[in-house]
């Protein structure tokens, strides 16, 4: 009879130690999908804000006759984004290529007089915070 109990408990931690590992390796891999997905869904979130914000300048200038460099410097962010491989989640040069896009916006954002944060105008309601902001003609 102790034999049979002995058999129980060996299979009982049998499985209990099997649980344990394939939580842990699922924890494992289920990180690193996570981490992938959220790179691949995070850029495409990044990618989408710099392109609404390109379009929307492009529209709200183009009709202002003084503004050519600023439109001109609109193109390259957007052409940059246009070429962005959207359904590809393991693109080699993400990283770099958004560090560029980054970096015309930054330039087109100066050019604008408009600021590189918008986490004022967020908390704000949607209202700039200092009063009677207006982009620059």
């Amino acid at each position: 009879m102790a034999h049979k109990s002995e058999d129980r408990l060996n299979t009982a931690l049998f499985h209990v130690e099997g649980y344990r590992k394939g939580f842990d390796e699922g924890m494992r891999q289920g990180m690193i999908d996570g981490m992938k997905h959220g790179a691949s869904h995070g850029a495409k979130f990044s990618v989408s804000f710099y392109y609404g914000f390109g379009i929307t300048w492009k529209w709200l200038l183009q009709n202002n006759t003084d503004v050519k460099a600023r439109l001109k410097a609109l193109k390259s962010p957007l052409g940059l984004i246009l070429k962005f491989p959207h359904e590809e989640p393991q693109y080699e040069n993400l990283q770099e290529d958004m560090e560029k896009v980054r970096a015309k916006f930054r330039l087109v954002c100066a050019l604008l007089n408009v600021p590189t944060d918008f986490s004022d105008y967020v908390k704000s309601g949607g209202y700039p915070s200092e009063g009677n902001w207006q982009p620059s003609a």
